[in-house]
């Protein structure tokens, strides 16, 4: 039995939130939303995620720091950023040293097929992960 795979959705603006909720609701994979980075981080040591996209500028800390966070202590993660800003040279770097699968300007997030598509992507990317790391452990 194949596993179901699970992406997080953080971003502090709520009205966001609930689209994607909408907008997702016939998506096959299992979808946890949640409006903190603290909150996100409570929900990790609790749920297996596989996908986590999130909002580039909030309150408690940035998208890029949560994912590095997250990174650290689920290396297995794959982490997407949203964002409404031109990406700084920072986030720029974490995007070409591979700590951030895809930065998705806000404009492109728009539910309709490519955003979706995006996210199929990335789960794919977490199930090869995944396979290589059972391969690894079993030799």
């Amino acid at each position: 039995m194949v596993e179901k795979r699970t992406v997080l959705f953080v971003d502090d603006d709520e009205p966001i939130l609930r689209s994607l909720e909408r907008g997702l609701l016939d998506e096959s994979y299992n979808k946890l939303f949640t409006k903190s980075s603290k909150e996100a981080l409570k929900i990790l040591r609790k749920e297996e995620v596989h996908v986590i996209v999130t909002d580039m500028c909030m309150p408690e800390m940035t998208g890029l720091e949560l994912l590095r966070i997250v990174r650290k202590e689920y290396p297995n993660i794959t982490g997407m950023v949203l964002t409404g800003y031109e990406p700084d040279a920072e986030l720029q770097n974490a995007v070409e040293q591979g700590e951030i699968f895809k930065l998705i300007p806000k404009p492109l997030w728009k539910l309709g097929g490519k955003f979706e598509r995006l996210v199929l992507r990335a789960l794919d990317r977490s199930n090869l992960q995944n396979k290589r790391d059972t391969v690894k452990q079993k030799n």
